[in-house]
């Protein structure tokens, strides 16, 4: 059974920083596209930032130049730079782990693994 576990979040002033760190058991991580969610009360959840298994990286726009995901395969472990924190980023932050492969002209998923979440409050 794989488990992820997020770490690093708190409260933060807006304009501080934050780092979030993802630590994922098993075999899995350096073959895996991690990614970070985030959920606000109300909303639903959305992409933050991914990495790929080779190191693309892809960061929602609304957070662009301000966070940076990366990776170390040696630790099994992503993390979330933030900075410039807005208040608007308040939010349960979520570890994701997913491969996906492609057969037969369409895409499979072959796991597709949750962290409990952490959250993340940036007050004004």
């Amino acid at each position: 059974q794989v488990q992820l576990v997020e770490s690093g979040g708190g409260l933060v002033q807006a304009g501080g920083s934050m780092r979030l760190s993802c630590a994922a058991s098993g075999s899995i991580f350096s073959r895996s596209t991690m990614g970070w969610y985030r959920q606000a009360p109300g909303k639903q959840r959305e992409l933050v930032a991914r990495i790929t298994s080779g190191d693309t990286t892809n960061v929602a726009d609304s957070v662009k130049g301000r966070f940076t995901i990366s990776r170390d395969n040696a630790k099994n472990t992503v993390y979330l730079q933030m900075s410039s924190l807005k208040p608007e980023a308040t939010a349960v932050y979520y570890c994701n782990a997913v491969k996906t492969y492609f057969r037969g002209g369409r895409y499979y998923t072959d796991y597709d693994y949750w962290g409990q979440g952490t959250q993340v409050t940036v007050s004004s």
